[in-house]
């Protein structure tokens, strides 16, 4: 597993994806290890399809451990 600093969570209501950049999708053609700062600007969640503004990282400054979400 990724270290956490570099894991985001999705904030759409009813989703909570997790980019691990350890982790692929099956629908994704992102190569393992890419960080979430790398993914390209028209990547979506595999899950809901939501863009990558609706992300927050898991931890660290305005994360969503830190905000209690």
């Amino acid at each position: 597993m990724s270290d956490p600093r570099d894991m985001y969570q999705c904030q759409i209501a009813n989703c909570g994806f997790v980019y691990d950049p350890e982790k692929q999708s099956r629908k994704s053609k992102i190569p393992l290890g890419t960080k979430f700062e790398s993914l390209p600007s028209n990547w979506k969640c595999p899950v809901c399809g939501a863009s990558k503004d609706k992300y927050r990282p898991v931890t660290g400054p305005g994360s969503v451990l830190q905000d209690g979400a």
